[in-house]
């Protein structure tokens, strides 16, 4: 069941993050991916910030979310892709 919660949540971060940051997406697949590691990234900074990972599905959605734009970030930095 967490395997079906991991890709509903990656697949509404990527979603999000994709409306956010301008330019293409990366295809549905690669949103829910992006959108997973994004929840793993941005778990691991709020961990580290001192925050609770307690909150219920938008509180979430939310760090998945930020988790996912710095991942973003850093993949348009590494393959030099900019915004169309």
């Amino acid at each position: 069941m967490w395997i079906l919660w991991w890709i509903i949540v990656g697949l509404i971060a990527g979603w999000i993050t994709g409306k956010l940051m301008k330019g293409s997406g990366y295809g549905a697949l690669m949103d829910i991916v992006v959108g997973i590691v994004g929840a793993l990234v941005g778990g691991f900074i709020m961990r580290a910030a001192g925050f609770a990972g307690s909150g219920g599905m938008i509180y979430t959605i939310i760090v998945a979310v930020i988790g996912a734009v710095i991942l973003t970030l850093l993949i348009r930095l590494i393959t030099g892709r900019r915004t169309a």
